[in-house]
Order: C-alpha cells, then sequence, then structure tokens
C-alpha cells in the first residue's frame, strides 16, 4: 500500500516496534561503541548507584540530542515525515533504542523510582508523540478550584503536540509505549501524575482510535478505582473534557456518572446536549435538567454556577421547550390520555405537560413575569401548530395579567402572531401550491377575511383590555372606572352597566379620590336623560342613586355632604324648591349625641355630618335665596347651638347683616368670641368691632368702649395693635382726646417689641398733633427707654431734629451724643454724617472736636474682631465698602487736615480753621468758629 509521493506504508511500518522487545546490546550491537566500555564497566561495578545512572543517561541524551541536530533534516521526505515524526531519522530511530536501553537497565535496579519512571516517560513520549507545545500562561492555578472553573483551566492547559508518530504506520510503537505506562502504574500505581501523563495520550490527534476510545474510557475508570477519592477531582476534569471531544453516548453516560456525585455542571452539560455540533441533541432530558434545576433553585438547595437566579434557569427551560416543542412537550390528543402525574427523570423517555408546569413552577411562584410567561405557552402551541390554543392562551393570559408591562408583551405577541397568520393566508393565495389536491382558494379567502376581523376587533379592544389590567390590579381606582365609563361613549345601556358595576365593586373605605362622584355623575346620567340627552330625564332613578350614595361610609364627611349638596341642586335645577328644602332639612338633621369629634374617623361620617361647614353654609344660601329668613335664623342658632365650632362660620353673621337684622348679626359675632379662643378669635373680633363702630359710630360709645376693653384684655401682644389702633381712633372721632392718647400710651406698654417703633410714632404724630410739639418730649424720653439699640439710634434722630426745630441745640447735641453709643461707624454713617451736617451748622470747634473724639471712642469701643468682621459684611451689604475711605475724607475735614500736617504718626494736631462771615449765622449768639468743606 503506498500513500501520495510514492511511499510504501508496509516498508515503513516493518520499522517497528523499536523498544519491543527492549533493545540490548545483544541484539542490537550498534547500541554501545568503544567509547560507551568505560561507561558500561562504571555501571556494572556500582549498579546499585542511582547517581552513576542518572549521570550515565544524561550525557547519552545529550549526546543524543546533539547528534540529532546535526542531522540533515532535507535528506528525508516530506511523506515521510510526516508519517514518522520525530522516528522519520536512523539516527532518532537508535537514540530511541539506545536512550531505552539504558532505562530499561536502570529500572531493573530502582523498579520503584518516581524520578525514573517519569524520566522515561517523558522521552519515550516525546519520540512517539513529538515535540510538547509550551503555553506560556501568567499567574497560577488555584489549588482548589470547583469544577466549572477547573474545567476551564484545564481545557486551556491541555497538551498540544508539534508532530507525532502516525497511528497506522507506527501502530506497534503506540502499544509499546502503552505496555511502558502499564508497567510504570504496576510498580506506582497511586502516584496521580503518572495516572495523567498515561491519560494525556489518548487526546493526541494520531492515537489510534482502538486506544483513543474504549482504551481510554477503561483507563479513565481504573485510575478512578485505584486513586483516593480525594484525588478524583483531578482525574474527573480529564475525563470530562475527553468525553465532550468523544461526544455522543460518550459524553452522555460519563456525565450522568458524574452528576450522580456533583450536578454543578449540569448547565455545561445541558449546553453540550443542545450544542449544534452535537450529532444526536437530547432536548428532553436537556429540558428535564433545567427544571429540575430551576426548583431545586427555589427550594434553595442549588446554586447556579454562571449566577443564574431560579427565574433564569426556568426562562432557559421555557427557551428549550419553545425550540424543540415536539421533541420535549405533549400535544393536545396526547394531554388528554395522559395521566397528570410528572415525571423529572432525565433518563426517561417520556414528555413533559408544559402548561401544567409553567402554571405550578411559573405563574403561581413569579407573578411578575406573568407576560413572558404566558407569552412562552403560547409559542409552544403555536410551534405545534395548534393555533387556536396558542389563541385561547393569549386571551386567557391577557385576562389574567395585573401590569400593564405584562399586557403588554402578551398583546404585542398576539398581534403579531395574528399578523403573521393573515400574512400566511395571503401569501398561499398569491402563490397557490398546485401540486396540493385539498387547496380550496374560496374558503381560504373566508378563512383570511375571518382572521382580519378579528384582528380589527383586537385592535378595538385593546383600550378597554389595558382599563381590565389596571381595575384588576385595583378595583377600588375611581379615575379607572371613569375612564371605562369614558370608553363606551353614548352606548347608554353599557354605561348604566358600567356604574352599576363600578359602585358594587368599590369598596368605599379603599377607594381611590372622588368616589363620591361615582354616584353623582350616575345621578346626572339619569338626570339628563342618558349620555346624548337624547332619553327622557328620569329623576326617580336619580334619587335612587343619590339615596344609596347617602348610606354609603365614605372616607370623608365632606364626600357625603356634597352629595347631599348635588341632590338639592338637582331639585333645584327642576324647580322642586320644596324638596331641596327637605333634603336639606335631612342632611342637617342634629343627632341626639352631639359631642363628637368632627375629625373623629372611627365614626361614620353620617354621624359626623351635621358639623359640615360645608353643608350648612349650601343650606343658608339656599334659606336665604328662598327669601324665607326667619326659619333661617332658627336653623342658623341650631347650628351654632349643636357645637359646630368652625370659625369660618362667621360668614353666617353677613347674612342678617345684609337682611338690615343687625343685633342678630352680632349676637352670632358674640357667640364666635365666646368659643373660640386667640389667635382664632382675632378675626371675629376685628370684624365684629370694625362692623359695630360703622353700623352705631358714637351712638352707643359705652357699649363700644365695653367691647374694645374685653378685646384687649383677651388678646395677645402679638394681636393687640390693630385693636389698639381701632379703639384709639374710636375715641378720636366720637370721644376724647385724653382718653385717645391714653389708649395709645397702653398700647406702648402691652405690644411686642417689633411693633412698639410704630406705636410710638403713631402716638407722637397724635400728640403732636392734639397738643403740639412740646407735649412729645415726654413721649421721647420713654421711647428711649423702652426700645432696643438699633430702633433708639432712629428715634434719637427724629427727637433731636425735634429739638433742633425748637431751638434747643445742647439738648440735640447731648441727644446725639447719648444715640452715639449704639451707632458703630462703619454700619451706621448716615447718624454720624447727620450729627457732621449738624455741629458744621450749628457747632464751634470745641463742640467739633467732642464729636470726633466720641467718634473714634465708640469706634474703638466696636474694634473687635468679631464686630469688625460683622460691620465689613454688613458695610459690603449697604454698598459703602468700596468708599468708606473716600467718604471719610469727605466727612471729616479735621481728619484730613490732620493727614495733610503729618499728624498721624506723631500725634493729631488740629488747625484752626478760618474764621469766615456766614449770613445764616443769627445775630443774637456767639460767632464761633467754623469748618467748612
Amino acid at each position: 500500500m503506498t500513500v501520495d509521493g510514492g511511499v510504501n506504508i508496509e516498508s515503513l511500518s516493518a520499522s517497528f516496534p523499536l523498544t519491543s522487545p527492549i533493545p540490548t546490546p545483544i541484539t542490537h550491537p550498534s547500541l554501545i561503541s568503544v567509547k560507551d566500555l568505560h561507561r558500561e564497566e562504571d555501571l556494572l561495578r556500582n549498579p546499585t548507584s542511582f547517581r552513576q545512572w542518572w549521570s550515565a543517561i544524561n550525557a547519552t541524551r545529550e549526546a543524543q540530542n546533539t547528534l540529532l541536530k546535526l542531522e540533515p533534516v532535507s535528506d528525508i521526505p516530506s511523506e515521510t515525515r510526516s508519517l514518522l515524526g520525530p522516528l522519520a531519522s536512523p539516527v532518532a530511530r537508535q537514540s530511541l533504542q539506545r536512550l531505552t536501553y539504558l532505562y530499561e537497565a536502570a529500572l531493573a535496579n530502582f523498579a520503584g523510582s518516581f524520578k525514573l519512571w517519569k524520566s522515561y516517560l517523558h522521552m519515550r513520549m516525546s519520540y512517539v508523540l513529538g515535540k510538547q507545545i509550551i503555553k506560556k500562561k501568567a499567574g497560577g492555578k488555584k489549588r482548589l478550584p470547583d469544577i466549572k472553573d477547573a474545567l476551564e483551566e484545564e481545557q486551556e492547559d491541555l497538551e498540544q503536540w508539534d508532530g507525532g508518530l502516525d497511528g497506522v504506520v507506527g501502530w506497534e510503537e503506540w502499544k509499546t509505549l502503552v505496555a511502558t505506562f502499564e508497567r510504570a502504574l504496576m510498580w506506582l500505581p497511586k502516584l496521580p501524575r503518572l495516572w495523567l501523563m498515561y491519560l494525556s495520550i489518548f487526546g493526541h490527534p494520531n492515537c489510534p482510535p482502538t486506544l483513543s476510545h474504549s482504551h481510554a474510557r477503561r483507563t479513565f475508570d481504573r485510575a478512578l478505582r485505584t486513586l483516593p477519592p480525594s484525588l478524583h477531582h483531578r482525574i474527573w476534569v480529564r475525563y470530562l473534557l475527553w468525553a465532550e471531544n468523544r461526544g455522543g453516548p460518550t459524553t452522555v453516560s460519563v456525565y450522568r456518572r458524574y452528576l450522580a456525585i456533583d450536578p454543578s455542571v449540569t448547565e455545561r452539560y445541558v449546553a453540550l446536549l443542545l450544542s449544534p455540533s452535537n450529532p444526536s441533541p437530547r432536548p428532553l432530558e436537556a429540558a428535564k435538567l433545567l427544571l429540575l434545576l430551576s426548583r431545586k433553585a427555589a427550594r434553595g438547595e442549588y446554586v447556579s454556577s454562571e449566577g443564574k437566579s431560579p427565574y433564569q434557569l426556568l426562562g432557559d427551560w421555557l427557551d428549550v421547550v419553545e425550540a424543540h416543542a415536539e421533541d420535549v412537550g405533549l400535544g393536545i390528543e396526547e394531554l388528554a390520555l395522559t395521566d397528570a402525574a410528572e415525571d423529572e427523570d432525565p433518563n426517561s423517555p417520556r414528555r413533559l405537560n408544559i402548561e401544567q408546569i409553567v402554571h405550578k413552577d411559573g405563574l403561581a411562584v413569579y407573578k411578575d413575569q406573568a407576560g413572558q410567561l404566558w407569552t412562552g405557552i403560547a409559542t409552544y402551541w403555536i410551534k405545534r401548530g395548534e393555533f387556536d390554543r396558542a389563541k385561547e392562551t393569549f386571551e386567557t393570559g391577557i385576562a389574567s395579567v395585573l401590569t400593564i408591562r405584562d399586557f403588554t408583551q402578551i398583546f404585542d405577541a398576539y398581534a403579531e402572531f395574528s399578523e403573521s397568520v393573515i400574512s400566511a393566508l395571503m401569501e398561499e393565495l398569491a402563490n397557490p401550491d398546485e401540486e396540493d389536491e385539498d387547496f380550496d382558494a374560496k374558503e381560504t379567502e373566508e378563512e383570511l377575511d375571518a382572521k382580519m376581523k378579528e384582528f380589527e376587533e383586537l385592535m378595538d379592544r385593546r383600550p378597554f383590555l389595558v382599563n381590565d389590567v389596571l381595575l384588576r390590579r385595583n378595583p377600588n381606582d375611581v379615575q379607572e372606572w371613569e375612564k371605562r365609563v369614558a370608553l363606551w361613549g353614548q352606548d347608554d345601556e353599557k354605561v348604566a352597566e358600567t356604574y352599576t358595576k363600578a359602585l358594587s365593586a368599590i369598596a368605599s373605605r379603599k377607594a381611590t379620590a372622588n368616589f363620591h362622584r361615582l354616584y353623582i355623575n350616575f345621578a346626572k346620567f339619569y338626570e339628563e336623560g342618558g349620555t346624548t340627552g337624547e332619553a327622557e330625564a328620569d329623576l326617580a332613578s336619580a334619587r335612587k342613586v343619590l339615596e344609596k350614595a347617602t348610606k354609603v361610609n365614605f372616607k370623608n364627611v365632606e364626600d357625603l355632604a356634597e352629595i347631599w349638596c348635588e341632590w338639592a341642586e338637582m331639585e333645584v335645577r327642576h324647580e322642586n324648591y320644596d324638596d331641596a328644602i327637605r333634603v336639606m332639612q335631612r342632611a342637617t338633621a342634629i343627632p341626639k349625641n352631639t359631642k363628637v369629634n368632627y375629625h373623629d374617623h372611627s365614626l361614620p361620617v353620617q354621624a359626623r355630618l351635621f358639623k359640615s361647614l360645608k353643608l350648612w353654609s349650601f343650606y343658608v344660601d339656599l334659606e336665604e335665596s328662598s327669601g324665607r329668613w326667619s326659619p333661617q335664623r332658627v336653623y342658623m342658632t341650631k347650628s351654632w347651638s349643636s357645637a359646630l365650632r368652625t370659625p369660618n362660620h362667621c360668614q353666617l353673621c353677613c347674612i342678617p347683616g345684609r337682611k338690615q337684622y343687625f343685633e342678630e348679626s352680632f349676637k352670632v359675632y358674640e357667640r364666635g368670641v365666646e368659643l373660640f379662643t386667640f389667635p382664632v378669635s382675632f378675626e371675629i373680633w376685628n370684624i365684629y368691632l370694625s362692623k359695630f363702630v360703622k353700623r352705631y359710630g358714637g351712638s352707643k360709645l359705652e357699649r363700644a368702649r365695653d367691647l374694645f376693653e374685653q378685646a384687649v384684655e383677651k388678646c395677645p401682644p402679638k394681636s393687640c395693635k390693630p385693636i389698639f389702633l381701632m379703639y384709639a381712633q374710636l375715641e378720636e372721632e366720637h370721644g376724647l382726646a385724653k382718653r385717645a392718647m391714653s389708649i395709645y400710651d397702653r398700647a406702648t406698654e402691652v405690644v411686642e417689641n417689633e411693633d412698639k417703633f410704630e406705636m410710638f410714632t403713631v402716638y407722637i404724630a397724635k400728640a403732636a398733633a392734639n397738643y403740639g410739639l412740646t407735649a412729645t418730649r415726654p413721649i421721647y424720653e420713654r421711647a428711649l427707654e423702652v426700645l432696643p439699640d438699633q430702633q433708639t439710634a432712629k428715634i434719637c434722630l427724629r427727637f433731636a431734629a425735634l429739638e433742633r426745630k425748637l431751638g434747643e441745640i445742647d439738648r440735640a447735641r447731648a441727644i446725639y451724643a447719648h444715640a452715639s453709643q449704639f451707632c458703630d461707624p462703619r454700619t451706621n454713617p448716615e447718624f454720624w454724617a447727620e450729627w457732621h451736617a449738624f455741629e458744621i451748622d450749628t457747632g464751634s470747634e470745641d463742640t467739633f472736636r467732642e464729636m470726633l473724639r466720641i467718634k473714634r471712642s465708640v469706634q474703638a469701643q466696636f474694634n473687635t474682631e468679631a464686630s469688625y468682621l460683622a460691620a465689613q459684611a454688613l458695610a459690603a451689604r449697604q454698598g459703602v465698602a468700596k468708599n468708606m475711605g473716600e467718604d471719610e475724607a469727605v466727612l471729616d475735614p479735621m481728619a484730613a487736615a490732620e493727614k495733610q500736617s503729618g499728624g498721624g504718626k506723631a500725634g493729631p494736631t488740629f488747625v484752626s480753621a478760618k474764621q469766615q462771615h456766614d449770613p445764616r449765622m443769627t445775630t443774637n449768639r456767639r460767632k464761633s468758629p467754623r469748618v467748612h468743606r
């Protein structure tokens, strides 16, 4: 037999085996040369010296490697090199025999040496398997990795060889290599390194099939039986990778054996079963394994090696079911004939009940993923060709989901399925199959029309289906029920049915906002004759609806009050005024127990309705519009006597005023100020006193004084200023000025500090108007004692201006000096500017000097770090910090003069100003030196 290139296989095979029987100098004289006699004599003299044997082996190996490098390769045909590999040259074959002779002779004396056996086996493998390719890899390995990481690392680290002896030509040599491994394992059976070296040769591409299949499987099994369990993981990693390369039943049987002890690689096994490269995929077994993992993960008995959650594992199972529907699941006829018991055994050929599993393990557990699960079931039936069952599944899913996301997933899949069916029918009509004898174009057209009609109906139903989802999620959502009513448009029958269904389904205490509006709108629906208004108004039905609404325990009292008010308004719209009054009389009926809390939600709203301000306000407006004042007074009195203590009821007092019953109105105000305390009663007092003064003026002055005294006696300082001002105004207009001044004086003592400055201002203005400017001095003096520092400076400026106006210059200067202690020159430049102008106009050189001295003293007093920073911040806000130096130069001529004379360093040096005649100076006053700008 020859191959391409004329190489004869028989002639090449005749050279083998080279190492069986073991070559010796007797059978192969060329093994020993004259140069080797000295080595042989030393080994014969010291046969038990391992060092001698190891040195001899290393020297021989190095010498043979040198000979191999010197041998020309071009002399050997390429076909021979590809078949024989490392043994293509005679020198290489002789080297193998020489080294084999030495190793075998050494092992005869050291049969239990692992070092010697390992070196020997590596040498034999290099001549048969070829040169091993060493991969460079950064980092080290985990000491005890899990099986998933171990498989990945071992896959990267699998041995690779360059060349190698062909398995057909060198069959005999391959057998001798295997026999050598068997002899080594006979002497050293517990060493895993030898087993791994042995097992590695079965992954060589040139390994004969007889060795790489059955013999390899038996060798793996023998290694597991021989080694202790603590070393089995090293063998199993190689075993599983070898099984993956073999494929077919071998992979299945090996993985099944391993999964019995470690199920962590189940997901990898499933991927192998469904791999496109797998010639015989097993989708049923894969589906059962994934279902089993999902259930174990849900119970906490399994953790995915790939980090998948239980739902993700179930999703993978569903993907397998959709992709292999015929192989994994049961059909409709099979479901009817098969019992409901499940079969979880992966080795069993029994298929699965997909719908039952999805309902039990999916929809019942993962309620938030209902859309994907329902779509998966429908896709399964579509793949099996059961279109009616798929449509039924879509409808069931849409009718059961609770979220818009799930609904959108199912509806989109449903619409896509319908479009695909229509497209298929249209394509079938456009391109009919002439060979199909059962094809009926008319029947296909009718089916197409029916499918298109169903698709249009599905699109029209979408808003109703979305509304159904939201109502299933929350049947107490009033807004969604109102949208449902709007969807029906002008279909009065459906609108009435929807209202009835909504009112029976909603729980009043759990309803969203405006539940009472449903009753009102339902009543208006009957009142207006339907949505279009074409039907006759049915007031009887509207009254029944509102009557039913009055018995509902709403969340808020105001909701029930609005029901009663709408009922009365309906009667008014139809001019049934007496009926409207009777309705409000029923609504405002006072119960026996009036001592209830309006905000006590433990009581029904019907028990708290009589305290509703809205209800009473509407009732009063209704009575007023009807022109019946006498009953109105009775109802108003009832409202106050029923402990309806709401400050807003003061608006009821306006009604008798509009009817000219002023005393009745004042009685209600008096009742209000008795019921309420400050600050609530302040508004009542304010309105009451203003209306009383407006009505009677000074005709009932003593009564008005009593009312004002009552008000100011109870009023807190924060709120009493308006009442004092009103009281003083009354005395000024209708009483005595002296009493008015005393009221202002009392007010300055009672009001809060924030209002005292304004109160003193009014008091001073009124005193000046009534008694003259001189009468204001005592008021100013008391203000200086009472007001805080900042306001004291302001009042001092006014006081000084008053004294200057009266010609009291010295008193004005003393007031300026008193106020200066409160005014920092950096933050209050206005005060010092005014004093400066005052001294220029009216002062002398001595007084001007004194003013400057006081200014420096005050500035030194405020010149602390905290006050300086505060002054700078305030000056920056006021916009004066930038020009402060220039302002001081303008406002202080003495400082400018001092600066010009150089007195800033050595001390102050005052320079007399020029004395010029000023026509403004009075002739009866001593002329004093003036300082001009």
